[in-house]
């Protein structure tokens, strides 16, 4: 691809300021030991995929129900101290936080019969440390925009949070918004919901502890328009997003609806530490532009768990979930649709590029479906688009235990690897091609793939190309016409009694063993403890 077409990412000259003091090796043993600690068992009730989920938790009491049950005051998200269910597997929805308002210095409630009736209202622009803003349901949306600029800690962070009404998230529509005349901060035009690039209080201020979580975020995208800071209206931008993280270290997006912008959500360079989990992703986008995502991020350790990504915008050709981070993990997700579901590219940076953790990369226990009018028959894009093939990922990608149902009534192409240097670890997956036999190719053409212990569509080929560049090695894979699912019809992909992937996954790779395969997706934003009978099945789900 032509740089000139590349994505519009974010280009403002910021540099890498304070809070990087670790070196990236540092950086990338802590985020590792981050997002391989032990799992704990959490819930959270928010209501956004479980109809037990919610409540009208109307009033500061001792435990906000809105949020999760990440309770013990104010520990840090990056703990990353979930697994979304009980011991005994039950359904617990995927560890969220649970916010006490009395373990915070500061609290702001916002909505119909509180202190605040508008989010406008809240002073962002010297909003201090240890704050909770709750933003209670109301039948309207707030049609506000603003910007998180505080520097949080573990103990004392910024919690943004949602109070439903029966499931109901609190609405936040950019369409139409106005932002706080007080705030002054520039890309106006690219979100809804802004964290760090602010002259208030300061613009070397890298905000951090930040937890977006409980909203249903929309409206970011033209022919939408807002009144800024200044009074001016203005309209945004193509490749405005729901929000946008310019600059923070350790924010986290979860239990939010994001829909109807360029891009859902969008993270610059300069984020760093990133969880986005068990959000509603979808109906992003722009019509016949291939340059806006429901997901488009680069930032250094980033981790995506237990999010439904639906379908993009009509007429939208974006992809799904795109990334050019280093430290990138993908896991208990549910990806549907788009131009390719995953898109992992290279990153401009060398601040990025630089770090141990960007040539590997772990996508495991996710659930992609590719519906027959998808744009591209490709499920994989790993490796970089900007034709500079020096700046390539250049690694090895995890590709194990995921489940990949294409729909599609021609050909499925699982991988497109953009130069033989890339290389991809492809163990213990189902990969289904409903059409049949002979349909389904495993790489486009160049690159470096290991098969092993896959279920995969009898009749596969190398790659539907004609003439393969890379390698493919068939390591002792299995080969069928049905995997034996519960119930296909109605996306229950569990495998069934008598399925030949119960019991039949080999051992992981050595770089995989720090990222076990524990949990999995339910249906939706959900999560469970996965059925452990001492052999690990093939797929996603674990036999009940």
């Amino acid at each position: 691809m032509n740089a000139a077409k590349r994505d519009v990412r974010n280009k403002q000259g910021m540099t890498f300021v304070s809070g990087r003091s670790m070196t990236t090796g540092a950086r990338y043993a802590w985020w590792l030991a981050i997002v391989s600690m032990a799992f704990l068992p959490l819930s959270f009730a928010v209501g956004c995929g479980d109809d037990s989920g919610g409540g009208n938790n109307q009033g500061k009491d001792a435990s906000v129900d809105a949020s999760g049950t990440h309770d013990s005051g104010h520990n840090d998200d990056a703990q990353v101290q979930q697994d979304g269910g009980g011991a005994d597997g039950s359904v617990q929805d995927a560890g969220m936080h649970e916010w006490n308002p009395d373990d915070f210095a500061h609290v702001y409630e916002v909505g119909p019969g509180h202190e605040y009736a508008d989010p406008n209202e809240v002073p962002w622009e010297s909003l201090p440390t240890d704050s909770l803003v709750l933003i209670y349901w109301r039948s309207a949306p707030y049609r506000s925009k603003w910007v998180i600029n505080t520097e949080g800690t573990q103990d004392a962070p910024v919690v943004v949070l949602g109070v439903p009404d029966s499931g109901r998230l609190p609405k936040i529509s950019g369409q139409d918004a106005t932002t706080r005349q007080e705030l002054d901060y520039w890309n106006e035009n690219r979100s809804v919901i802004k964290v760090g690039g602010s002259s208030l209080p300061d613009e070397n201020r890298v905000p951090s502890y930040v937890y977006i979580q409980g909203l249903d975020i929309s409206g970011a995208r033209p022919p939408y328009s807002f009144t800024g800071h200044s009074g001016s209206v203005a309209t945004y931008s193509e490749n405005a997003a729901a929000v946008h993280v310019e600059i923070g270290d350790h924010i986290t997006i979860e239990g939010c609806e994001i829909h109807d912008a360029g891009n859902g959500i969008f993270t610059g360079w300069t984020g760093s530490h990133i969880v986005i989990r068990a959000n509603h992703i979808f109906d992003n986008g722009i019509e016949d532009s291939q340059y806006a995502h429901n997901n488009y991020t680069e930032s250094l350790g980033i981790l995506f768990e237990y999010n439904h990504f639906g379908p993009l915008r009509s007429g939208c050709r974006g992809t799904n979930l795109k990334d050019r981070s280093a430290g990138t993990v993908i896991r208990y997700n549910w990806i549907e649709s788009g131009n390719r579901q995953l898109d992992l590219v290279e990153s401009d940076h060398a601040e990025l590029r630089q770090d141990p953790s960007y040539r590997t990369t772990f996508v495991y226990g996710n659930i992609l479906v590719e519906p027959d009018e998808a744009d591209n028959s490709q499920i994989l894009h790993y490796g970089g688009d900007g034709g500079d093939t020096s700046i390539y990922r250049k690694g090895t990608l995890h590709f194990y235990n995921n489940t990949v149902i294409s729909m599609r009534s021609g050909n499925t192409t699982l991988l497109a690897l953009s130069t033989n240097d890339e290389h991809c670890d492809v163990r213990n997956n189902v990969v289904m091609a409903t059409a049949g036999s002979g349909l389904l190719a495993i790489v486009d053409a160049k690159g470096t793939v290991e098969l092993r212990r896959n279920w995969l569509q009898a009749g596969w080929v190398d790659t539907h190309n004609g003439t393969l560049e890379g390698t493919v090695q068939d390591l002792d894979n299995l080969t069928g016409t049905d995997p034996l699912f519960v119930d296909a019809a109605n996306s229950d992909y569990r495998p069934a009694s008598g399925s030949p992937c119960i019991d039949a996954a080999g051992p992981l790779a050595d770089a995989a063993v720090q990222y076990p395969v524990t949990e999995e997706y339910v249906l939706h934003q959900n999560g469970k403890t996965r059925s452990d009978d001492g052999s690990l099945d093939i797929g996603a789900f674990g036999a009940q």
